[in-house]
């Protein structure tokens, strides 16, 4: 019948989620896999981003709007200002040092919990199929998702004057998918490897901070694309939106240990609430 290309499998929970045809993510250990893998690191060391572009069906990604739609009422709203390394701002360190420059972040954050267990990401997010090709990409032996009830797995929404304000993330990676772009604006833009664990090159950060591109690459995003990024090395941001449709994509987190969880002030900051 229809299920011809997978009938030698048993069809994933998160059939018609993604184009498995072009990423076989449940066929681990085969040629197309492995090439599919190659290749994903190959753009993670080339650029310090692999982008799928595609990897979710058009159906899919249709169904993530409509469902974002529905639960933007209950969707929270952070607006808060940082440093590029989400510290307190360093009262010691001259006018125009990275520690002291301020960069301001506000999105709509949907949490984990309000998304329904049959929502396309949801079905994808909880296979392991994708758990242990996400850790294939990065050379992990192992990955974990996130036990965080709220920020496991959460829909952002970045409407008018929404952005993401220049930084480097916590954790060594990251996983998005992207669902819409905005009209104007909501640009993803960073400089892979711009510190590393010796370095935190200063200088370099602050003539980024001060408006300089070189070195900054902008990366367009289709909907339907699955990015990895090793975001604890690049500065990266993404620029103010303007105009009524939104940029909505999600962010999927994983950890080298089983059990993370956000603390208290952190849920509270990006989902208004605490849920043990």
């Amino acid at each position: 019948g229809g299920m011809t290309s997978i009938s030698q499998d048993r069809a994933p929970g998160y059939e018609a989620v993604v184009d498995l045809a072009r990423y076989p993510i449940h066929q681990p250990g085969r040629a197309p896999y492995l090439a599919l893998v190659r290749s994903c690191q190959d753009q993670l060391r080339d650029r310090g981003v692999a982008q799928l572009e595609g990897f979710l069906t058009h159906g899919a990604v249709s169904t993530m709007l409509d469902l974002t739609a529905d639960l933007m009422a209950r969707a929270w709203t952070s607006d808060q200002t940082h440093t590029v390394y989400f510290r307190p701002p360093d009262e010691s360190a001259g006018p125009g040092d990275p520690r002291a420059l301020l960069q301001r972040s506000a999105k709509k954050a949907i949490a984990y919990d309000l998304i329904p267990a049959d929502a396309p990401i949801r079905r994808l997010y909880e296979s392991d199929d994708l758990t242990a090709f996400i850790a294939a990409v990065l050379g992990k032996p192992i990955l974990y998702r996130s036990a965080d009830p709220l920020d496991a797995l959460e829909i952002a929404v970045f409407s008018d004057g929404d952005e993401l304000g220049w930084h480097f993330d916590n954790s060594e990676f990251s996983v998005t998918m992207m669902y819409a772009e905005s009209e104007a604006g909501g640009d993803f833009d960073y400089y892979p490897w711009l510190r590393d664990e010796h370095d935190e090159n200063y200088p370099e950060v602050r003539r980024v901070l001060l408006g300089e591109p070189d070195g900054v690459i902008r990366t367009p995003s289709s909907p339907g694309t699955l990015a990895v990024f090793r975001g604890q090395h690049a500065l990266h941001r993404v620029t103010p939106v303007s105009g009524p449709r939104p940029r909505v994509n999600s962010v999927l987190t994983y950890g080298e240990r089983p059990g993370m969880k956000l603390n208290e002030l952190t849920q509270k900051l990006f989902y208004g609430r605490t849920v043990p």
